[in-house]
């Protein structure tokens, strides 16, 4: 997990998941959009199916939007709303 900075500073991929999204892209799965969760939210990771929809990839839940896939909660962190309304239970410390 990456130490999250609210500083309005922001990587285009979390150190912590670089490897995973390299990985990935090499085989050909090219990601949109990423985040670690930084142990608020889980992991996600914005791909496209083979109709080319927008998805959420290690969920497969389809996200409609064509852009700005994330929000942020008041604390300044990163979540995608229909991971986080599908009841997705979210491991914490």
């Amino acid at each position: 997990m990456c130490k999250f900075k609210n500083n309005g500073e922001h990587n285009r991929i979390d150190k912590c998941i670089k490897p995973l999204i390299k990985f990935l892209n090499n085989q050909g799965i090219y990601t949109y959009s990423s985040c670690c969760g930084h142990n608020k939210y889980p992991l996600t990771i914005i791909g496209k199916d083979y109709s080319g929809n927008f998805i959420e990839l290690l969920s497969g839940i389809k996200i409609t939007r064509t852009r700005k896939f994330y929000k942020k909660d008041k604390r300044g962190y990163y979540y995608i709303p229909e991971i986080i309304n599908k009841n997705v239970k979210i491991k914490t410390r």
